[in-house]
């Protein structure tokens, strides 16, 4: 996947503000302020409120994000489909997706603004859930977009599922854990992380499956060739669960079937930082300096 260069400069910008982040409300009053004596038309809405959120998605050419990771993942995804690029500034904890920060933001911004940036393109996945209905016609549930992963895992029990996983159509292994990380990746420095899984520099486009307190079967990590369609049957004599981005949750009943395949979408950030950014970034959230 390559990144794009020679862009164009920004007219329209959607600030978004966090509703549970009383600052971010001010910080988001400073950059539209901002915004409009540079002559860009200016859109606000509430990370949170997903309708008005596709809303300016649809007019804006760039969401400036107030917050931290989980609301540039609700971001990214609503843009994704409309072309739109994101922008974050970090008031979380983390900020593995963010640009700037509310200390720097006046230094980047009038950069992105005027067209001085460069665009990183980062896979997403879409996951489908098919399931026997009540007449025993196969039904497809409403399908699940993440920048992250998606993750199938046990319900409110302490009580493993088992999950026959495939790989384009042929038999990967059947975990039994507590669940399966289907990761990006974007998502390999996330939950596949904490989970053992490998960190992948997000320029590509390999699917990642990490199992979760696997018991006697497969622990380690697979990476996926780019392209990948992974298809997985859950087996489970109570419930599971379906969750993307660790946010948008679907119950899953014993049979349920999930397909995951890389999404015709990508999620699109405009950087100033240069491309090493990731490695600086990684190094600084594990609290490491890089070697000498």
């Amino acid at each position: 996947m390559h990144n794009e260069i020679d862009q164009p400069a920004i007219r329209s910008v959607a600030v978004l503000d966090h509703p549970k982040i009383a600052r971010t409300g001010e910080v988001a009053d400073d950059i539209q302020a901002a915004l409009q004596h540079w002559g860009v038309a200016v859109y606000r809405a509430s990370t949170w409120d997903t309708p008005a959120v596709q809303a300016v998605a649809a007019e804006a050419a760039l969401l400036v994000v107030l917050g931290g990771d989980g609301s540039t993942l609700r971001a990214a995804r609503v843009a994704a489909p409309h072309g739109a690029l994101v922008v974050s500034v970090n008031m979380g904890r983390l900020g593995f997706l963010s640009e700037m920060r509310p200390d720097t933001w006046r230094e980047a911004l009038p950069r992105i603004v005027r067209g001085d940036y460069w665009v990183e393109a980062r896979m997403m996945l879409t996951a489908r859930v098919s399931r026997n209905g009540q007449a025993g016609e196969p039904e497809t549930l409403d399908p699940r977009d993440a920048l992250n992963d998606i993750v199938i895992s046990r319900g409110t029990l302490a009580r493993m599922v088992r999950i026959r996983a495939h790989v384009d159509g042929g038999l990967l292994t059947t975990y039994a854990c507590d669940g399966l990380i289907v990761a990006t990746a974007t998502g390999s420095t996330a939950y596949a992380l904490a989970a053992g899984g490998p960190i992948l520099p997000p320029q590509l486009r390999n699917i990642v499956l990490v199992p979760i307190a696997p018991h006697l079967s497969l622990d380690r990590a697979v990476v996926l060739s780019q392209g990948s369609l992974v298809e997985m049957v859950v087996r489970t004599d109570h419930q599971a669960i379906l969750t993307a981005d660790g946010q948008s949750e679907m119950v899953l009943n014993d049979g349920d079937t999930v397909t995951v395949r890389a999404s015709e979408h990508l999620a699109r950030f405009a950087r100033v930082q240069p491309p090493a950014y990731f490695y600086r970034t990684l190094m600084s959230r594990l609290k490491q300096e890089p070697c000498e």
